[in-house]
């Protein structure tokens, strides 16, 4: 097949009407209930998304445990933010333990940080679960918008067809969007999320028991020499 009948057999796909109903109805519908900083962070995970790797930024993480703990044998809990880490999150982690007063309060820190997490990784999920539950929808009003502008050119044969094929291509985009598109985008997000904060609170944890063995630990007193006789 020569190029030209290739496009000419690509486009008989596309109407640019039905294309633009479905898709930016979904994505309007998504939006309408959706704050606008839960938006930017949707649209910003796609590209987390292509380069997340949770099992190396959990190998990197369970490294740099090693390392503090290793620290804190040798020198006090206060110097831990002098361990190089990669990552903010680890590098929070890092300055929250060394400032925390208390192991407790180290743990409630955790526990907030983690939770938010928690919280805006399902707002980015619940976005593109929106935009897959609308698509269907969408793309059944487009073929309703179809079938009417194919009942009001009755009297126009030649004009039957294009409004027929852009009714059925209207349910077309919108499945193609849910279960191509919007969906697995819903769930790969959703599975990174049980990833990273899986191995988010295994490490904070290890934190919060280093801190607490550190306030444990005896100091260790300082050496006298014995004065000599006179």
């Amino acid at each position: 097949m020569d190029v030209p009948a290739l496009v000419s057999a690509i486009m008989r796909w596309i109407d640019p009407v039905a294309l633009l109903l479905v898709v930016g109805g979904s994505f309007a519908v998504a939006m309408l209930r959706t704050p606008m900083s839960t938006i930017r962070r949707a649209f910003a995970a796609l590209g987390a998304m292509l380069r997340a790797d949770p099992e190396a930024d959990a190998h990197a993480a369970t490294m740099a445990v090693g390392r503090l703990e290793a620290l804190v044998q040798v020198k006090d809990i206060v110097c831990a933010d002098r361990l190089e880490t990669a990552g903010k999150f680890l590098r929070r982690a890092v300055r929250a333990i060394a400032d925390a007063p208390s192991a407790d309060i180290f743990a409630r820190w955790a526990e907030e940080q983690t939770a938010a997490r928690a919280r805006r990784h399902a707002a980015v999920q619940d976005f593109w679960a929106g935009v897959a539950d609308a698509g269907p929808a969408m793309g059944m009003i487009g073929t309703v918008v179809g079938l009417g502008r194919m009942f009001a050119q009755m009297d126009d044969p030649a004009a039957l067809g294009p409004a027929m094929a852009g009714a059925l291509l209207a349910t077309l985009y919108g499945l193609l969007l849910a279960n191509l598109v919007a969906g697995p985008i819903a769930a790969r997000l959703e599975a990174l999320s049980v990833a990273e904060l899986g191995w988010q609170r295994r490490m904070l944890g290890r934190f919060e028991m280093i801190a607490r063995a550190e306030i444990a630990r005896p100091p260790v007193a300082p050496s006298h020499r014995s004065p000599r006789a006179a």
